[in-house]
């Protein structure tokens, strides 16, 4: 039997001053994307729907697969340093403000759905989003284990996992 843990108030109530005293703090909270008032995730992830279309069309040479492959990793490495840094400054782990690890992930699940028609990309965010929100196992568990950075990019890298794993299954059938 596991105790409850604490429930935690944030020392610091981000803005967007918050957001701009740090670079950490202006990643993880997506640019901006994290600051909304109602369902900070769902924006970062519409945030990182727009943008990996928008990059990926403007420039198709620079956005390859292979480089979005290359971003994304590097996207993870500096988001364990920024959700860490900018948790802590805020006083929760997994603030809702910090969005970067909703945009890496489901990154990630556009790249792996490849080049794919508008219907097929919004049937990735719902799934992505339903995963996310309710962190069916092992995702809630994942998250209550593993605080700062870690946990905070690892619980929405499953919930992609999942997301890819409804499309391969949906192909099968």
């Amino acid at each position: 039997m596991t105790t409850p843990e604490p429930v935690l108030r944030a020392s610091v109530r981000p803005n967007a001053r918050f957001m701009l005293s740090h670079p950490a703090h202006f990643i993880s909270q997506g640019f901006g994307s994290g600051l909304s008032p109602v369902m900070p995730g769902t924006f970062g992830t519409l945030f990182a729907w727009l943008s990996f279309n928008v990059l990926s069309m403007r420039w198709p040479h620079f956005f390859s697969p292979l480089n979005w492959a290359i971003l994304i990793g590097v996207g993870f490495l500096v988001g364990l340093w920024a959700c860490s840094k900018t948790g802590r400054d805020i006083g929760i782990a997994d603030h809702g403000s910090m969005v970067w690890d909703e945009i890496i992930a489901f990154w990630l699940v556009l790249l792996f759905i490849g080049p794919a028609p508008l219907s097929t990309q919004a049937w990735a965010f719902f799934w992505f989003r339903l995963f996310d929100m309710t962190k069916p196992p092992p995702i809630r568990n994942f998250e209550r284990r593993f605080k700062s950075g870690f946990g905070v990019m690892c619980d929405d890298i499953l919930a992609a996992f999942y997301t890819l794993l409804v499309f391969a299954l949906w192909r099968v059938i």
